[in-house]
């Protein structure tokens, strides 16, 4: 990542034994590899989060290709097979979007408030 040789290493070392001393310098090591080990994992939580957009945008044009070959072929040309891949295409391009249409139901079911209780 930052190309440093092992003199360069050697270097860092000792700069930092002097300057921190020897009593807080493996404090200060402890604490540069936890910040480095937080960077990797936000750096990779990161590319698992564009991979999964990826995903997204290329299943949304998997579909809008499908619906154009829809469009262009008469639906009787088409094989049940395809129509069912582009059923399931359209499912998972809702289930996908749902989220961000704002539509979000509660699973839980409605309470039936009109029922009133004897004291």
């Amino acid at each position: 990542m930052f190309d440093i040789g092992l003199w360069e290493l050697i270097l860092i070392g000792i700069i930092g034994l002097v300057v921190l001393g020897p009593e807080r310098l493996p404090t200060a090591v402890r604490t540069v590899s936890g910040w480095i080990r937080t960077m990797r994992r936000l750096a990779q939580n990161v590319k698992n989060e564009l991979e999964q957009e990826l995903e997204i945008e290329k299943l949304h044009s998997d579909l809008k290709k499908a619906e154009s070959i829809n469009q262009d072929i008469n639906s009787k040309d088409i094989p049940d097979e395809l129509k069912e891949s582009i059923a399931t295409l359209q499912q998972a391009a809702q289930d996908v979007n749902q989220p961000y249409n704002g539509d979000t139901k509660s699973s839980e079911p409605a309470v039936d408030t009109t029922k009133t209780t004897k004291e």
